[in-house]
């Protein structure tokens, strides 16, 4: 469990997750309304670009790609998907082969949200935020050390 006391705190946790992700990731950011999805993500696709490019929350457009040296990056809002097939329409399928995927409202996805993935759960606690991480196998080691990471900073 993260305990995100600022917004600041949520960029970092994202930008340290960045440092850890590989092509073919699928990235699932749960939680409701202003828990600081888009805000992770933007610190993670500010980490993984180099940039303090403006990142944008992609919920009208449903998905905005990155292109970053590491991967492109795939931010997917998927809040007002009618039907979990029409993630497909928007090229998911191919994000999971050719990029790292972020995916906000990942439960909308149904049958085609990947078992291998790294789950972040943001809820609102007090004043700031919780994360919690689970993940499979593939992200043990990872895991431990983003919350290295995030602890030493």
């Amino acid at each position: 469990m993260f305990r995100l006391a600022s917004e600041q705190d949520t960029r970092a946790l994202g930008a340290a997750l960045a440092t850890r992700a590989r092509r073919g990731d699928v990235i699932a950011l749960s939680g409701p309304l202003g828990a600081g999805k888009t805000t992770l993500a933007r610190g993670f696709i500010q980490k993984m670009s180099e940039s303090d490019e403006e990142i944008v929350s992609p919920t009208f457009t449903l998905v905005q790609i990155y292109e970053t040296p590491g991967a492109p990056i795939w931010h997917f809002d998927l809040y007002r998907l009618n039907k979990p097939e029409d993630a497909l329409e928007l090229g998911f399928e191919e994000a999971l082969v050719t990029a790292i995927s972020l995916v906000e409202w990942p439960e909308r996805l149904g049958e085609f949200l990947p078992a291998s993935r790294l789950e972040v759960t943001l809820s609102i606690a007090g004043d700031g935020r919780q994360a919690r991480l689970s993940g499979g196998p593939e992200w043990t080691e990872r895991m431990a050390a983003v919350r290295e990471h995030v602890s030493g900073t």
